[in-house]
């Protein structure tokens, strides 16, 4: 029947026929624990279930359904969500999850959640503990990256948003805050940016963004281990002066996605100094590994950088999205995005208390609270726990490389940097590599990837989840074994036969 039009009176209103909280707050506690015990035995028991399975044709047909306007209980929305969205999610949960560069979460992680969404903050701005937890982050991100006191961090999706806002401000510093009023038409030479080939592509992408344009983004060579040539990065950015052009920006990649190589930090950050560049890290796949004694070493330089985007939802397997941007001048953060307005103006106390703001530090002003989840996996784990399964993930991935060395079928393709091997099957095609993956995908048995080197389609295992096991690894050998063997998976093997 169509909702009556007749308006209600304020004065006979009542909180239980205008809130949308439970009517019966035992029964809703009720369901809540159950579904709450349900994820905790979905991460208990993962590896007794595929790595991924394709959503079903049920699945996808129920979410055709049009715009609901009736209510429905609870139990029978979770009892939809245990059907169709828990067995078909991507699958990084997994310790045989190995396609790409996802974090597997924690049970702490999802606890903080929980808190999250039950605050429901908005950590755009206003004096409140959330903006309070962030700051911690900031200031431990400073000490683990080597950054003084007064820099400054927010938290973002990922680290593309966070590349793109660093981009942003090494514009504004180079072009005044004046870019922000007049844009570039009053720029009187061509800004131009450097990166490596083997930088990922949200760094062609932000210089779209800007309005400077992917085709003003130099694109320097690199060594066979897929390191930056800093002679070729010098030699480009004295052909662009020579040019009339204006350099402005340096993007040193640790961890390419490819496979995990690391730039030489150091060396870049010498030219950037000299050439007055500023220079950024994008810190994505590897930053975290700072927090690792054995690995440290390997980013020698990235505490002169002057910014550094990083995930805390890959190593740091802080549930999705806990992307994060640092930077060394606090002050040239803010005048590249502080924006006055009427309704955020600043008070000495109160509510509106707080001299910068969240807001004035990058484009969004409605924000999450993703510090918490954060915060509490590092107080929770703490580093040494976190930073020793980084360490045995890049042990992993050189226990994976040796065997594949052993192995007259497989040959690598790319130094192991880090977390990543990339490798190739003697003798087979394109279309072969590519089967391949895919049928290890529908198989449920482990989740690979593919991706090109030096023209070639290779396999790409890279190695994040903190639950993947030597025996893991192992077995994954077996699989590709049998795989090849067989000619691939023989009729009767199933989805999740283990």
């Amino acid at each position: 029947m169509p909702r009556s039009t007749e308006q209600s009176d304020p004065a006979t209103d009542s909180a239980a026929e205008t809130s949308l909280d439970p009517a019966d707050w035992d029964e809703f506690r009720a369901v809540a624990h159950g579904m709450l015990d349900d994820m905790i035995a979905h991460i208990e028991t993962i590896r007794q279930r595929p790595v991924w399975q394709r959503p079903s044709d049920e699945t996808r047909e129920r979410f055709t359904r049009p715009l609901p306007s009736e209510p429905r209980e609870l139990g029978d929305v979770l009892d939809d969500v245990r059907t169709h969205i828990m067995p078909f999610a991507t699958g990084n949960l997994h310790p045989s999850f190995m396609g790409w560069v996802h974090g597997a979460g924690t049970p702490i992680g999802m606890v903080a959640e929980i808190v999250t969404g039950g605050l429901n903050m908005n950590c755009g701005g206003r004096d409140h503990a959330g903006l309070v937890v962030e700051q911690q982050i900031v200031r431990w991100m400073s000490e683990a990256l080597g950054y003084p006191s007064g820099a400054s961090g927010l938290f973002l999706t990922g680290s593309s948003m966070a590349n793109f806002v660093a981009l942003t401000i090494a514009k504004t510093e180079a072009l005044g805050q004046a870019v922000r009023e007049t844009g570039l038409r009053d720029c009187d030479r061509q800004l131009v940016a450097y990166t490596s080939t083997e930088a990922h592509s949200c760094i062609a992408q932000a210089m779209q963004l800007s309005g400077i344009g992917s085709a003003n983004l130099r694109t320097i060579a690199v060594d066979d281990a897929g390191r930056m040539l800093p002679g070729a990065l010098r030699a480009a950015i004295e052909q662009d002066r020579a040019n009339g052009r204006l350099p402005f920006l340096v993007v040193g990649t640790a961890g390419t996605v490819n496979t995990g190589a690391i730039d030489p930090l150091a060396d870049i950050a010498e030219v950037a100094s000299r050439e007055k560049l500023w220079f950024h890290v994008d810190g994505a796949i590897g930053a975290l590994a700072v927090l690792s004694d054995s690995l440290r070493g390997l980013f020698k330089g990235i505490e002169k950088s002057a910014s550094v985007a990083l995930d805390f939802h890959k190593w740091g397997q802080v549930p999705y999205d806990a992307g994060f941007l640092l930077v060394r001048d606090g002050d040239a953060h803010k005048r590249a995005f502080a924006q006055p307005a009427a309704y955020l103006q600043r008070a000495n106390r109160g509510l509106a208390a707080g001299e910068t703001w969240p807001c004035d530090l990058g484009p969004d002003l409605s924000r999450g609270f993703r510090a918490l989840k954060t915060w509490m996996t590092i107080e929770a784990l703490g580093t040494d726990r976190i930073s020793d399964s980084i360490a045995h993930t890049c042990m992993l991935a050189r226990h994976l490389a040796e065997a594949l060395h052993r192995h007259p079928a497989f040959e690598l393709k790319a130094p192991v940097a880090l977390n990543i091997v990339c490798f190739g099957i003697r003798g087979a095609n394109s279309e072969f590599v590519r089967n391949l993956v895919l049928d290890l995908q529908e198989s449920g048995l482990a989740a690979p990837s593919w991706t090109t080197i030096n023209g070639e389609l290779v396999v790409r295992c890279a190695i994040v989840n903190h639950r993947t096991t030597v025996a893991d690894i192992d077995g994954f050998m077996g699989t590709l074994n049998r795989y090849l063997a067989d000619g691939g998976f023989p009729p009767g093997s199933s989805i999740g036969r283990r």
